[in-house]
């Protein structure tokens, strides 16, 4: 029974950190080399993470910086960043690539707000699945009769306290990210 809570708490702890992982590429209003995470840049025909080919750093609070470490990657770079969907133009002064991150319109902000309150609903709906894996593993052990229905149900208390607190702890992501993305 205990291996099962520790899986389940092992896998809802998986489901907040790729929460976690969503709201980092989010934009806010202030610059951040997270923000480029998810982009690939064709690299001699090989996708490969723009962090694994240039150095990222954020200068100030508007402005993101890319240093490609191969000057013929530089092209590679601008048509990656320019083809994904953050909405960003890159200016390429031949030894460094400024991203001027513009400040949020309020309808983009609240565009923002509904894509992280989906995000969130989709890490709960990986957390309820979880509970629902563990409780048919509790059933399946009580009708091995290899722990008693009362063992069952202390059980299904348990996972169900970690499922709340997970929920919790999402809400609270959210919180967080929806007040980061609406300040001004």
């Amino acid at each position: 029974m205990e291996e099962i809570l520790m899986d389940a708490e092992d896998r809802m702890e998986k489901a907040l950190s790729s929460l976690d992982r969503e709201f980092s590429r989010l934009r806010t209003g202030r610059a951040s080399t997270a923000l480029l995470d998810g982009i690939k840049v064709d690299y001699y025909g090989t996708p490969t993470p723009i962090d694994q080919l240039a150095s990222l750093s954020t200068p100030d609070s508007r402005t993101v910086t890319i240093q490609p470490w191969d000057k013929s990657a530089f092209a590679a770079v601008e048509k990656a960043i320019l083809k994904s969907d953050l909405g960003l133009t890159p200016v390429n002064d031949g030894k460094i690539i400024r991203i001027g991150i513009p400040p949020l319109t309020e309808d983009r902000r609240r565009e923002l707000v509904k894509v992280a309150k989906k995000y969130t609903e989709e890490a709960k709906v990986a957390v309820r699945n979880i509970r629902r894996d563990a409780n048919e593993s509790l059933k399946k052990k009580k009708n091995d009769k290899e722990i008693s229905e009362d063992d069952m149900h202390k059980g299904q208390d348990e996972v169900q306290k970690l499922t709340d607190a997970y929920v919790k702890k999402s809400d609270d992501a959210l919180a967080t990210k929806e007040k980061e993305i609406m300040e001004i």
